[in-house]
This record gives structure tokens, C-alpha cells and sequence, in this order.
């Protein structure tokens, strides 16, 4: 190191607490309810070059501790002081990675060089586009999605581009908050350069620059030892999205987790293509982009909840993202619900690392809910009124360690709770019910976080509700070591004049005066064996309304009668209902086996090695077509090893000669 260890230590607490009072200034200024109330905004300090060596621990989101801003920063020419840059635009640099999140960065002078950027972003409740808050699967272009800007500057040698402000407020819904963040932001990065300049006072410009050097080391050493712990090897996990766009069919994500010693390298190859859909996430490929790498980091923070947050955690690992799959689209993809795929792809890589170290990290978390936007106009005023009113997210998978965090857990726990007073005083709507939702944890010994549920009527005509991230409606979250699938997910609307109608993994939604609406997550996966489960622990989760005495009958094979445990019965019932132990890693529940008993790993194989043979344009529309011709095919026809997916392709390419002529192609090549 280039500093002494103690002096490094004392630097990074400083260095921590500048982007600490970068995300308090955000916090406390901004005016939407998703940047104040739920906190979906990062701020930190990064390296002239771009790297991430400072976060906050308590605020704000998670995801992007390591984010590496040099794509954006190498797209302005020429930085003076006073300068303030953003960009919201997903394929300029890849820093930004769907349009309502406007990254911010500010250089840090110091003696006239750039020391390091004061950076941060918000998520925009909207900017612009073809629904409200911008986003929904069923866009097919970023184009959709909203305004766009390439990196520019906001404000040249402190001197504010009022131009660029009055564009961007032109073409967003709520202007008037998207402004009020965004002075949020001003504040933010003008109080890390402040902060970071009495650093440097109190330091001395070389032990900071050295510092900072070292507190990357630091985080690179960390991690190897971390991965150094856990047996080498390949551990392979799959996962599914429910649908790949608008009553689609699954999405799959494939990870071959490959630990050699102090590193790691995450393979994606088998993911599906390039969709035709929103889901795409735009990584550029990069192999170590950050959305690629949210999950290893939650790893190896659950493993090592001491590690530094930086970037340097990142340099002992690199992912392989093949061009054109749904982890690495081409502009223009539509990319706006990376958010879904994100959050999927972290449960995969958890997935993976679960086996590597199933007696120190969960099973599989939640997932499915979504987060709710409504649109309405406000009867009283007759003016639009726009706000993000709660993320619905449930809880953690269960692990070794103990029973998952109900409501918000794992990989969605950075989002915060919104009251329900602040939800009603944003946009006017009555909220009927917000809370746990019991039975919905996956039975084990140690049982899933519970789901969440939200209840809500509108009052004024044609209001729209967004509820983006919506899944898990048919996959549920995965179990481990006899545990069991956690509850899926459901969204229903109820009409005024009494009917129901299930919305199923819609994410956008009109409804009218009177309608209910009502969103429930998934609930999180369970580990161990059920049968195993103490009775007194059951006993207790049903006198607190988590588990209902029928389940803990059905799932735990404990009797509890006038509120004790029937001791005897509970015995019997457990001994003719117990199995021999599972050495299965995982389990899942019966909509996946179903699904996975026609699509194999062998008939993917097949599937993924004809698309990867035609151009990215064709792929999507192929896969769907394919999918359709074997679900078509009677049951003897289904062997498992490839075969149907080659008739499906023969078929499809007797019907469209120019499919044929890529193939033939290929074949002469």
C-alpha cells in the first residue's frame, strides 16, 4: 500500500462520509416521492478515470456501488470548473441504463487537475415517452422510452445551459418535479466537491490521490479472499422472466458460475436473444458492467458484510455477454424494464453462488410485485396529478441462517417503505389495504419472507396505473434443500360494477372511478426441509398471523388445537408424511417443472445454437415462432434431446424462404 493502513482506514471513513452528505442533501431537497419517500437515487465519488471509491452504506439505492462512469466522462471534451454534466440516454457510454435515470457528475478541481467527480443519478418519476412514467415491456424501441441526451454539460464554467432544462421540461409529464430533483442533484455533487475539498485540506493532496488508489486495492484483496473461501468449480443456475413482452412467452437467463481460486467469471452464454420487448439490459458488453455484477456484489457483501464498496470488488471478477442477447441488446432496443431482468439476473447469480456456499447464503428472494405509478387528475383541482406510490417487492428467501425478512428483503430491500398518509397526499387515492400477505412464505425449515400486498381505488376517469416490474405470476421464487417455492405473484383489478379482472403480468392499466386495485407480490423461497421446522417456531408463526393453523398443518405437519400444539398428533402426522432427505440444491415449484419438462436444456441448446446462426432481427421473431410449433406437437412427439425444436425450424423455414436462405448460408460458410 502507499499509505499506512490506519491513515487509509481514517480516509476511507472520510471519503464514505462525503457521499454520505452528497445522498443526505439529495434526500432531504428532492421533490418526488420516489427519490424522497423510496430512495431510488446513489451518490458517490469516483477516480478521474472513472471508477467508483466511495458510496453511501445507508442511503439511497444499491445497485450501483462500482458503477463505472468512464464511458460517459470520455464523451465530453474538455471539463473546467464549474462544469456539471449529465445524460439519460442508455447507449452513450452505458453509464446511464434506461431514460428516467438522469445521471449527474461534477470534476473535482484541485491546483487545476481533476482530483476525482462528485457523481449521483435519480430515478425520474417520468421522462416523457408513450405511457406515463415512461416505462412498459411493451415498448419495441428506446425511442419510446422518452427524451433522450447524449453526456453534455448542464452547466459550463457554472453558467446554467437553460436550454437544455427547457427541453427536457417540455417533454416530461411533471415538469415541475423533475426539476426539483434535479436542483436535488445540483446540490448533491456541488456538496461532495465541497466536502472533498476540505478533504484534501485535511490530507494533503498526495495521501488522497494515493488513498484513493489503495482503497481500491483494498477492495480487490477483500473480494479475492472472499472467493478464495469457496470451493472451485462450475455451479450452473436458470431462471425465467414470466414473458419476454406483452402475453410473451418465458425469457431465460443462464449463468455458468465458473470460482478458479481468488476469481470468478461469470458466463451468461444460453440467455436468450435480443428481445423484441423492453426487457433488454444495455451492458454494452462490457464485462464487468455494473448491472452484470449487482448480484456477485450482494454475494459478497452477504458473505463479508465488512468489504469496502468500491469499485475495485469488481477487478476479481469478468462476465462473458454475448453480442445480441437480452444481457447485451444493439441500439436500439427497447431497454426501459432492465430494472425486471436486473432483479431476475441478481436471484440467477444468487442462484449460482448458493451452491457454492448453500450454509451461508439464501435461497431464492421474492420478486414479481412491482412499482406502482398512478396517473389521475385531482377532482378537487382539476390538474394532473402524478406519483410513484409504493414499491411492492416481498420478502427474502430463507436461509441457514434463519427465516427471510418479510415484505422487503434481499435484492429489493433498498426500496423504502412510503407511508401510506404520503402516498394519499401525493396523488389522490384511497388506500384500502397495504400489508403482509400470510401463507405466502415458502415452507422450510427456515421459512420465506412474506409477500406484500397493496389495495387502492382511483376517483377521477381514465387513470393509469403503471406497475412496472411486474412477474412472477407464473415462476415462482426458487427453494433450497428441501425448502419450498415461495408464492407467486398476482395483480387484479376489481370494477365498480363487480368484476374482476386478473391483469396478470400487465404493467400498464386504465381504470375508472370506483375501481380497486390490487397488487401482490411474490412471496420469498424456503430453506430446508418443512418437517424439520421446530413446532413451537410454527406455533408462534400462526399466533402471529405468518402462517395459518391449515398450512402449518399442511406445509410444517404440525396440529395446533385451541392454540397449542397437539403434540401427539403433530408426531404422527409428521412420520407419515416424512421423506428420505433431499440432496437436491434446489427446488421450484410446479410451473416450472412443467415448462421444463418440454424445454430441456437440451432442446434450449438446439434452439440457441439455430438463432445464433441468423441475424439479431430474426431471432426473437424465430424463438416465439418455435415455441409456438412445439407447444403444437403431440406429447410423443416431445423427446427432450433437440429433436422437436429441429422440426419446429424445418417447418418455419418451408413456410418463409428468407429464414431458409440464412440457413443455407450458413451451412455453405
Amino acid at each position: 500500500m502507499r499509505i499506512d493502513p490506519v491513515t487509509l482506514k481514517v480516509l476511507e471513513n472520510h471519503a464514505q462520509a462525503v457521499a454520505e452528505s452528497m445522498a443526505y442533501t439529495l434526500f432531504r431537497t428532492a421533490h418526488s416521492t420516489f427519490v424522497k419517500e423510496t430512495e431510488d437515487f446513489t451518490t458517490g465519488l469516483v477516480t478521474p478515470q472513472g471508477t467508483t471509491f466511495a458510496s453511501p452504506r445507508d442511503l439511497g439505492a444499491t445497485w450501483f456501488i462500482g458503477l463505472d462512469y468512464a464511458g460517459a466522462l470520455s464523451l465530453i471534451d474538455e471539463y473546467e470548473e464549474g462544469d456539471i454534466c449529465v445524460t439519460n440516454d442508455p447507449y452513450s457510454g452505458f453509464v446511464c441504463t434506461h431514460t428516467p435515470d438522469l445521471h449527474i457528475w461534477k470534476p473535482i478541481f484541485w491546483a487545476g487537475e481533476i482530483v476525482a467527480f462528485a457523481v449521483g443519478h435519480i430515478h425520474n418519476t417520468d421522462m416523457g415517452g408513450a405511457v406515463p412514467a415512461s416505462l412498459s415491456r411493451a415498448n419495441t424501441e428506446v425511442h419510446q422510452e422518452g427524451i433522450r441526451f447524449r453526456p453534455t454539460k448542464l452547466y459550463s464554467h457554472g453558467v446554467l445551459n437553460q436550454q437544455l432544462v427547457d427541453t427536457m421540461m417540455l417533454n416530461v409529464r411533471m415538469p415541475d418535479q423533475n426539476w426539483g430533483d434535479l436542483k436535488a442533484q445540483i446540490a448533491a455533487v456541488n456538496t461532495g466537491e465541497r466536502k472533498m475539498h476540505e478533504m484534501i485540506r485535511k490530507f494533503g493532496i498526495d495521501v488522497v490521490r494515493d488513498g484513493i488508489q489503495d482503497l481500491l486495492d483494498v477492495g480487490e484483496a477483500r473480494a479475492r479472499q472472499v472467493i478464495s473461501g469457496l470451493e472451485n468449480g462450475d455451479y450452473r443456475f436458470v431462471d425465467y422472466l414470466d414473458e419476454d413482452g406483452p402475453s410473451g412467452i418465458p425469457a431465460r437467463l443462464e449463468l455458468t458460475l465458473r470460482i478458479r481460486g481468488d476469481r470468478v467469471i461469470m458466463d451468461f452464454t444460453g440467455s436468450d436473444p435480443q428481445l423484441q420487448s423492453a426487457l433488454n439490459m444495455p451492458t454494452g458488453g462490457n464485462p464487468r458492467h455494473i448491472l452484470l455484477m449487482v448480484g456477485y456484489n450482494y454475494c459478497l457483501y452477504t458473505l463479508d458484510p465488512s468489504i469496502p464498496l468500491n469499485g475495485g470488488i469488481l477487478r476479481a471478477a469478468e462476465c462473458v455477454v454475448p453480442t445480441g442477447t437480452i444481457l447485451n441488446p444493439q441500439e436500439p432496443a427497447a431497454v426501459g424494464m432492465r430494472s425486471l431482468t436486473c432483479n431476475r439476473l441478481q436471484g440467477v447469480i444468487m442462484g449460482a453462488f448458493h451452491a457454492a456456499a448453500p450454509d451461508r447464503l439464501p435461497v431464492g428472494p421474492a420478486g414479481g410485485g412491482g412499482i406502482v405509478n398512478v396517473k389521475t387528475v385531482d377532482n378537487r383541482t382539476g390538474k394532473i396529478a402524478m406519483a410513484s406510490i409504493n414499491p411492492v417487492v416481498g420478502g427474502a428467501g430463507g436461509s441457514a441462517l434463519g427465516d427471510g425478512s418479510d415484505g422487503s428483503g434481499a435484492n429489493s430491500a433498498f426500496l423504502k417503505n412510503t407511508p401510506v398518509e404520503i402516498n394519499e397526499a401525493e396523488v389522490p387515492i384511497k388506500i384500502h389495504r397495504y400489508g403482509l400477505v400470510r401463507d405466502s412464505g415458502g415452507a422450510g425449515l427456515a421459512r420465506g419472507g412474506l409477500a406484500t400486498v397493496l389495495e387502492f381505488e382511483v376517483f377521477a376517469p381514465d387513470s393509469v396505473v403503471t406497475a412496472r416490474n411486474r412477474d412472477r405470476s407464473i415462476f415462482a421464487a426458487w427453494g433450497g434443500s428441501g425448502g419450498k417455492a415461495g408464492q407467486t405473484s398476482s395483480f387484479t383489478r376489481y370494477t365498480a360494477d363487480g368484476e374482476t379482472v386478473d391483469l396478470g403480468n400487465t404493467d400498464v392499466v386504465v381504470v375508472q372511478p370506483g375501481d380497486l386495485v390490487n397488487l401482490t407480490s411474490g412471496g420469498g423461497a424456503g430453506f430446508g426441509d418443512p418437517l424439520s421446522r421446530p413446532p413451537e417456531i410454527v406455533l408462534r408463526d400462526v399466533c402471529r398471523g405468518t402462517v395459518s393453523a391449515e398450512a402449518a398443518a399442511t406445509e410444517y405437519g404440525v396440529v395446533i388445537s385451541n392454540g397449542e400444539v397437539d403434540d401427539v398428533a403433530t408426531r404422527s402426522l409428521r412420520a407419515s408424511r416424512r421423506q428420505a432427505e433431499t440432496s437436491a440444491v434446489y427446488s421450484y415449484n410446479e410451473s416450472r417443472m412443467a415448462f421444463e419438462r418440454i424445454w430441456t436444456d437440451a432442446n434450449y441448446a438446439e434452439l440457441n445454437r439455430a438463432l445464433s446462426q441468423i441475424p439479431l432481427n430474426w431471432r426473437h421473431f424465430v424463438k416465439r415462432g418455435v415455441f409456438k410449433q412445439v407447444a403444437g406437437m403431440a406429447p410423443e412427439q416431445r423427446r427432450g434431446d433437440g429433436s422437436e425444436v429441429r422440426v419446429a425450424l424445418d417447418h418455419l423455414t418451408g413456410q418463409l424462404p428468407q429464414l431458409a436462405s440464412y440457413y443455407a448460408r450458413e451451412a455453405a460458410e
